[in-house]
């Protein structure tokens, strides 16, 4: 008989759930939860390996070990699939990035009581968690914060600057909002940060897009094994490892084709990557990294054909699918139910669907169901660790 007080599961937000149902925080599948509300540790509750773990808003699993990890990481993407009435054939175990492997991060700066205040936002708050070590993103995305802690103490006045970082091929990319050089001597004080901190690059977006401070050579990302003039702020997978295991599905599934679509292409994660066994017709509605990525085929002699398409207002139609073997599409979180009808209703042998939102992407799949694609398999992947953020990649076939 299970005992109603032992946390059997993690919910979708990160509470461990009993068997009478209660929601407990930060509780793992095997405690349990004594009468006078205090939580008996069981075998996979571990300590939190974060000082800022139960404040700071980016982490709500530290306090589980890998095998819950994995098994929140595949019960949310089984559960969001069965839940439309799909059923996989396969379901693969979990790909889950490692600590400390997070290339791209958000974060504010503010000056907090006369000094400088840089993390992530609370939980369920807009205040800044003084972040002074972090487990997830890389030594390097951690070094340029603390480098930038110690500059910005020396800045006057008060203060709320957006930071965002990207590990990239030349190093770290620093784009800052909300923050100006005033004068010759801070503008120099800028330079020399970003010459003594080896920056690859430094952008001030000052409400009128983001503008180049300081750039020693073109800032590239390496996509599918070729360098993508990198546009600040451009979509990237959060992890390389996260990449690579999506990347390798699409190859994977698509491979023996001939000509296929890239749909919510974005910089070339999987055009490129597919470039190298087949045609490509990518299509994606920012101009600037559809236009990175067309420079980058042409340079590499790819045969991608790279279009600027709005696939929201616009999607791909049945018709212009005529002649392809797949489409993989990696829309954003809110999914591609228009773009998702067109492609049921072309009748393409294979669809390899990524997303970064189960939900959305089991009520997009049901289309593809209804028009007699098989949910062959199911790739789970945790590129976020310790997050509740869950990614996944898919492959039906006609």
């Amino acid at each position: 008989m299970i005992d109603p007080e032992v946390i059997l599961r993690i919910a979708a937000k990160g509470d461990g759930v009993t068997g009478h149902g209660r929601h407990v925080p930060q509780s793992a599948p095997g405690d349990r939860l004594l009468a006078d509300g205090t939580l008996q540790r069981g075998p996979h509750h571990v300590a939190a390996p974060c000082r800022h773990f139960g404040k700071c808003g980016a982490c709500q699993l530290q306090h589980c070990d890998d095998q819950v990890l994995a098994q929140f990481v595949h019960d949310r993407v089984l559960h969001a699939a069965q839940g439309q009435g799909l059923e996989p054939q396969l379901v693969t175990p979990p790909a889950m990035s490692p600590p400390r492997s997070r290339r791209r991060a958000s974060l504010r700066a503010i000056n907090g009581g006369g000094r400088p205040l840089i993390g992530f936002a609370e939980a369920g708050s807009h205040k800044v968690v003084d972040m002074r070590e972090c487990h997830v993103l890389l030594p390097e995305l951690v070094a340029v914060v603390d480098a930038l802690r110690g500059y910005l103490a020396r800045v006057k006045g008060r203060y709320s600057i957006g930071i965002e970082l990207t590990r990239v091929d030349q190093g770290v990319d620093l784009g800052l909002s909300g923050f100006t050089s005033e004068g010759l001597d801070q503008t120099e004080s800028l330079l020399d940060f970003c010459r003594d901190h080896a920056l690859a690059r430094l952008t001030l977006d000052h409400g009128y897009g983001a503008e180049s401070f300081w750039e020693p050579e073109p800032v590239t990302m390496t996509l599918g094994g070729v360098p993508v003039s990198f546009p600040s702020g451009a979509f990237l997978q959060a992890t390389g490892h996260g990449e690579a295991a999506l990347a390798g599905a699409a190859r994977e599934w698509l491979a023996g084709s001939t000509r296929v679509a890239d749909l919510f292409a974005g910089l070339g994660t999987f055009a490129l990557s597919l470039a190298g066994q087949t045609q490509v017709l990518a299509a994606e509605a920012d101009m600037a990294a559809i236009g990175a990525l067309r420079m980058a085929a042409n340079r590499a002699r790819l045969p991608v054909e790279a279009l600027h398409r709005d696939l929201f207002r616009n999607p791909l139609r049945a018709s212009e699918m005529a002649g392809l073997d797949g489409v993989v599409l990696d829309p954003p979180r809110a999914g591609a139910r228009s773009q998702v009808e067109q492609v049921a209703a072309s009748g393409v042998g294979k669809v390899v669907y990524i997303s970064c939102n189960p939900s959305s992407w089991a009520r997009d799949a049901v289309m593809l169901k209804d028009a007699g694609y098989q949910l062959a398999e199911l790739r789970p992947v945790g590129q976020f660790r310790w997050s509740t953020h869950v990614e996944l990649a898919s492959l039906f076939v006609k």
